[in-house]
């Protein structure tokens, strides 16, 4: 398991189903003009999931966000295929 960790605005609990989605930005995000295109965590999902991985987020309003994914190995990958 890998993650990435920051001490960011978070994202509010309510909108946690959405941050997978194509263009979603949290609406505390837009509320303070951050920069962005919401298209980050789309793309990170897709890859790691096209390669057999999981990935998922732990977020608090205030705190900040952790991104946490897994990749299989090289022979799980090869067994996924088969």
């Amino acid at each position: 398991m890998a993650q990435v960790a920051d001490t960011g605005i978070g994202i509010p609990k309510e909108q946690h189903p959405r941050m997978f989605t194509k263009f979603f930005r949290a609406a505390n995000a837009i509320r303070l003009e951050t920069d962005g295109s919401g298209l980050g965590l789309f793309i990170a999902k897709n890859i790691i999931e096209k390669h057999g991985g999981k990935i998922w987020i732990e977020s608090e309003e205030g705190k900040g966000t952790t991104v946490l994914f897994t990749l299989p190995l090289q022979g799980e990958i090869n067994l996924l295929r088969e």
